[in-house]
């Protein structure tokens, strides 16, 4: 499998505006997208420019402070093969899934639940 770098962390969050304003203002990560905003309250996604990797903000959270677990990400170039090759490595993950137009995702968990995806994009 050809892994092109860890590409994104998604951090499950309750409180979009106030996550947002922590990474923006406090570590000074540049809003991505949706930039220029005034309130990300209603927003669900939200990336930050952390440095070689997305820092990625996910309205999904339950509520759980701190035990909706970040999920790291992986890039590949050919998201069917790489799913493939980690089958046959053993690895239990979820089938292909579309998450947005153009992007697609397989998820699984390391040995010890920890979860990750493998992302590629067309």
């Amino acid at each position: 499998m050809n892994i092109n770098g860890l590409v994104e962390i998604i951090v499950y969050v309750a409180d979009m505006d106030a996550q947002v304003q922590f990474y923006r203002d406090v570590f000074e990560l540049a809003v991505i997208y949706p930039a220029g905003l005034d309130s990300y309250a209603d927003q669900y996604w939200v990336t930050l420019d952390a440095g070689g990797v997305i820092l990625a903000l996910h309205g999904g959270g339950q509520g759980r402070l701190g035990a909706d677990a970040p999920k790291i990400v992986f890039g590949v170039d050919d998201i069917h093969a790489a799913r493939a090759e980690l089958v046959a490595k053993g690895v239990q993950v979820d089938e292909v899934r579309s998450a947005a137009p153009g992007v697609w995702v397989c998820d699984g968990c390391d040995p010890e639940g920890n979860p990750f995806s493998i992302e590629s994009h067309d």
